[in-house]
């Protein structure tokens, strides 16, 4: 099973949105993430990069 770290902007330790994340759905300019104990999170923005190798991916947070 592949569960990654998800960080705002920028790959650094006081950025991290959610830990265990097992699912990243991209829906009407909004990136959903899903972790392993099922609990949902939304982030207005887009999908930046993922790394399933190393477990991590950024969110690029839309400026309001």
């Amino acid at each position: 099973m592949c569960l990654s770290t998800v960080y705002r902007n920028k790959l650094v330790p006081e950025s991290v949105i959610m830990k265990n994340v097992m699912r990243i759905e991209c829906k009407d300019g909004c990136v959903i993430l899903t972790d392993l104990m099922e609990r949902q999170m939304a982030i207005e923005g887009t999908l930046e990069m993922a790394n399933l190798v190393d477990g991590v991916a950024v969110i690029k947070e839309a400026v309001v």
